[in-house]
């Protein structure tokens, strides 16, 4: 978890992600739902947001993703009540090593990368079917999320993969990810998720685009 300060403007010429909102004094908390781990980054290297006038406060990543979760824990179809309590469990006490390491409650922003937090998006928004343009730059409530997590967690494998907005590929995993994001909605009294369709390795590839750009500029 990564909590950036924007503080100075930004010189002309000098670019920023837009799916991050950059009004001064605004503190952000970004995070992202890996596939093996639960990551909050900021959205470039730490020289380019020190050029472009962004302080990252500090940044901790920990081994709680969506796989992660299932594998250890969730094996039932459904989960029972013991597999969701010794989840939930590990998922807490992972957020406790994030309280010691960063200063969430400078957060103002959630911001759900991708993959598990945009599925959830998309159930929320009742969506028929897959529709990134709809589901990026959506904004969850945190009782929409803590909804659909609880659903998701009640139901079969047959009845997740039936719904229209899952991937094949998400169907075993996406309870614990729901988790996950419900629990850091909860513990760090975020009201909202604010979601976007772009990850880490999206933010990884912009930021070599914008450097390749201006150095082709010298």
């Amino acid at each position: 978890m990564d909590v950036e300060d924007d503080r100075p403007a930004v010189p002309a010429g000098r670019e920023r992600h837009p799916d991050v909102d950059r009004r001064p004094r605004r503190s952000h908390a970004d995070l992202g739902l890996a596939r093996k781990e639960a990551d909050a980054h900021a959205t470039r290297p730490a020289a380019r947001r020190e050029e472009a006038g962004v302080s990252a406060v500090q940044a901790v990543s920990v081994d709680i993703g969506c796989v992660r979760m299932t594998e250890r824990h969730l094996h039932g179809d459904p989960p029972s009540g013991a597999e969701l309590a010794a989840a939930t469990g590990d998922i807490d006490a992972a957020l406790d090593a994030v309280t010691g390491a960063v200063p969430v409650s400078q957060a103002r922003t959630l911001i759900g990368l991708a993959g598990s937090v945009t599925t959830v998006a998309g159930i929320a928004m009742g969506l028929p079917s897959y529709d990134a343009s709809r589901i990026h730059h959506a904004r969850v409530s945190a009782a929409d999320v803590h909804m659909v997590t609880r659903s998701l967690l009640a139901q079969t494998r047959a009845a997740r993969a039936a719904i229209g907005v899952m991937h094949p590929g998400r169907v075993d995993v996406i309870g614990g990810g729901a988790l996950i994001l419900d629990r850091i909605m909860q513990r760090f009294g975020f009201g909202e998720v604010l979601v976007s369709e772009h990850d880490i390795l999206d933010g990884i590839a912009w930021s070599l685009a914008v450097d390749m750009s201006r150095d082709a500029r010298y």
